[in-house]
């Protein structure tokens, strides 16, 4: 079974990929396929702070936040999925010598994706499933703290919950990518294309082993629904130790009465 692609960090590596592609583009099986490419380890990061403080026109605060940017991506040699594809323009501040590639695939699917997900995992939702689960705690706010940067960076405009609000996140990213990254910077890559045209921009030679084909859809989905019993059965446990308490509290009363 194919997983989601988390690993840890190599110390002295340093970004080379700037991972552009939006959610549902085929990013896992991209993150993979450059761990294989480069020998070393990528990462999906949430970065709640970041998220929150954009933008960052206050010196002061620009300087503080790539610091810390600096500091978590440090032995990583790339970017991939969000939120970081909507720190682009930072990314290729801090790694002037780092390849910006956008994986992308049909719209119109990406769109009917997009929306279904999007309609799935709800915030309010998400804050009472994983309230008991540190680790995730604050995902909700990060959703709420990137959809701030789309709204930053691309307007205000209708939810991605409808195909009309996903259709134009799709197009303004797109749009935003060819008017920020300089055109020797910027790699659009599908990975229906395999590793050919990968390994082609990178400078590296086609690897013997297969391509990584990863079901983003299905392996998001498995992890959501694991994650989601696992919240559930802490609510259970914390539930059962507070009747417990209670009980144990009004026993006490009783006796003393």
């Amino acid at each position: 079974m194919s997983k989601l692609h988390f690993l840890p960090p190599n110390p002295g590596k340093r970004i080379q990929v700037i991972g552009a592609g939006l959610p549902r583009t085929g990013t896992n099986s991209f993150c993979a396929a450059l761990s294989i490419l480069l020998n070393d380890e990528t990462h999906i990061l949430t970065m709640i702070e970041a998220a929150e403080r954009f933008p960052y026109n206050d010196p002061s605060t620009k300087a503080e936040i790539f610091s810390k940017l600096g500091s978590v991506l440090s032995g990583y040699v790339a970017t991939c999925d969000a939120p970081l594809n909507q720190l682009v323009p930072e990314f290729m501040e801090l790694y002037p010598d780092a390849l910006v590639i956008c994986t992308t695939r049909d719209q119109d699917a990406w769109v009917r994706s997009v929306v279904a997900m999007t309609k799935t995992v709800q915030p309010a939702l998400m804050t009472f499933l994983f309230f008991w689960i540190p680790s995730l705690r604050h995902m909700p706010r990060l959703i709420t703290a990137f959809t701030n940067i789309y709204q930053q960076r691309y307007g205000p405009g209708p939810s991605l919950e409808s195909e009309a609000g996903a259709r134009r996140v799709w197009d303004a990213h797109y749009a935003h990518l060819q008017e920020t990254v300089p055109r020797d910077r910027l790699v659009f890559y599908s990975v229906k294309d395999g590793w050919e045209p990968l390994c082609k921009v990178l400078g590296v030679e086609v690897p013997d082993v297969p391509f990584p084909r990863l079901n983003d859809a299905k392996d998001l989905g498995a992890l959501f629904e694991r994650l989601a019993v696992q919240g559930i059965l802490r609510w259970g446990l914390a539930l059962m130790i507070a009747a417990g308490s209670l009980v144990v509290a009004c026993s006490v009363l009783l006796l003393r009465v």
